[in-house]
């Protein structure tokens, strides 16, 4: 008799239980401007507030609110109550037979994280992250990869290289001026596509334009006095011109783009300027499951990152030899491509971005930008005689040729060759081991040694250098740091 009512007892608690998940599954998200959320008896989202973008327009949160409410965004370990996972969808929006717990996740075609932070936490929230945090990169264009031998879930004969693209995870520190920099130099490079169809127009004949910004040469562009534009001898960006500073190919515009992106592939947390207002494209029973303005925030959060620092070597000796390393660093040519300084006008850092593609935010969507100085989030930045501040990026954000040792890849990534890859950011790169786009590499010099195609000459100056002159150069690397303690 016992047995029997607590039986009974147990699966009332748990049809209660069932209906409860249900209730808050179909329910509507909280959206608050201030204040604070009711209380919940019970299991509730990881995501406990949502703000609108209206409300950010209408000028209701300090920069300070946004960044915290951007943090929980990016450190929330989402669950069945934000909408975590798609279960009718893939991760590139088509529908795959329906996925549910224990199948709601899934190592290579995602969802594969609980949260940001999960992937992103060396040395710190927003760094790089270790090899067991690899992503496969288009493996979320299958509907579920198992290698069970179903052609339909797993793509037919696929295998492990095949299937997607291994990455490692690489830090969004000082990515606001990362953006910042990209958004200059494709503003110059539209700028002298247009004075070249200009020229084209009044004289009748066709114009060809060096397209060089900031130091960086991305080749020739013709123009013709009908208006069309031979972008074949553009080389390092887009036929567009636009500069993508964002994945290891150069992949995406703006952090708003990588973060939409990101959501839903990682985590199925679908953001309504994807998916619509009150919709449920993916069958989980959410909506609303991110807002415009929790992907604000989101953006925000990661643009105010503080750039990396420079940290210098315990002891003199240190020091000394570190000096000396920079000094090679230049003479073999490494510079020549990671370039330590990159001129910029302003660290206003307005959101949306200009050049977002479409279904992510834009100006022209918006009745007010954001804007943000960077100013406070990068330490001792020098100014050039023309007033530009000089961010010690150590990177041209041009994509290049690196050769078949670095030519990994089965899957072409936004009709990027597999060969080419975007100059790694140097800055803060010695505090987010491993190293290289597959974090193959454990040391400085394995990635450096792996170096070909049009980095080749670099490499093998490299490899010449004395053991003491290698020693040197890895020991300034090796300052190139992310201070862990500003978040």
């Amino acid at each position: 008799m016992i047995r029997t009512f607590m039986l009974g007892l147990l699966f009332f608690l748990a049809g209660a239980a069932v209906l409860n998940l249900s209730s808050f599954a179909m329910g509507p998200s909280l959206t608050t401007s201030s204040g604070s959320a009711p209380p919940v008896i019970g299991e509730e989202p990881a995501l406990k507030q949502h703000i609108s973008q209206e409300d950010i327009e209408a000028g209701r949160f300090t920069l300070e609110e946004l960044v915290r409410h951007g943090r929980a965004v990016f450190t929330a370990s989402f669950n069945t109550l934000d909408g975590a996972g798609r279960p009718e969808l893939t991760g590139t929006g088509q529908p795959r037979k329906r996925r549910m717990m224990p199948d709601n996740f899934n190592r290579i075609s995602a969802p594969d994280a609980n949260s940001c932070s999960g992937c992103h936490n060396l040395p710190a929230i927003g760094g790089g992250g270790d090899n067991v945090a690899n992503v496969f990169v288009l493996g979320q264009r299958n509907p579920f990869v198992n290698f069970d031998g179903d052609p339909v879930e797993n793509g037919p004969n696929q295998t492990l290289k095949t299937v997607g693209n291994e990455r490692n995870t690489v830090s969004v520190f000082g990515a606001g001026f990362i953006e910042l920099l990209a958004r200059e130099m494709t503003a110059d490079l539209h700028a002298l596509r247009t004075s070249a169809l200009s020229r084209a127009s009044s004289t009748g004949r066709e114009a060809t334009v060096e397209l060089v910004t900031k130091g960086v040469h991305f080749g020739t562009l013709t123009c013709y006095p009908d208006g069309s534009v031979d972008t074949s001898g553009v080389g390092g960006v887009d036929g567009d011109l636009i500069i993508r500073p964002f994945h290891q190919k150069g992949a995406a515009v703006s952090l708003r783009e990588f973060s939409n992106n990101a959501m839903n592939h990682h985590h199925g947390m679908l953001s309504t300027e994807r998916s619509g207002e009150d919709n449920d494209p993916d069958a989980d029973g959410r909506v609303n499951e991110l807002t415009v303005g929790d992907i604000t925030a989101l953006t925000l959060f990661q643009a105010t990152l503080p750039a990396p620092v420079q940290v210098a070597p315990d002891t003199q000796v240190e020091r000394e030899a570190a000096a000396r390393g920079r000094i090679t660093f230049d003479r073999i040519g490494c510079s020549e491509c990671h370039i330590p300084e990159m001129p910029l006008a302003s660290l206003e850092f307005v959101e949306p971005g200009p050049y977002n593609p479409q279904n992510n935010l834009r100006p022209e969507d918006v009745s007010a930008t954001y804007q943000v100085d960077l100013s406070p989030y990068i330490e001792n930045v020098k100014q050039d005689e023309e007033g530009n501040f000089l961010i010690p990026v150590f990177t041209d954000l041009k994509r290049h040729d690196m050769g078949e040792f670095l030519d990994t890849e089965a899957n072409v990534q936004a009709g990027v060759p597999t060969q080419v890859w975007l100059t790694r950011k140097l800055w803060g790169f010695a505090s987010e081991p491993p190293y290289l786009h597959h974090g193959r590499a454990t040391l400085i010099s394995e990635a450096i040694l792996a170096h070909g195609g049009e980095a080749l000459g670099q490499r093998n100056a490299f490899a010449d250098l004395e053991q003491a002159q290698q020693a040197e150069l890895l020991e300034f690397l090796l300052t190139l740091r992310i201070d862990a303690g500003e978040r």
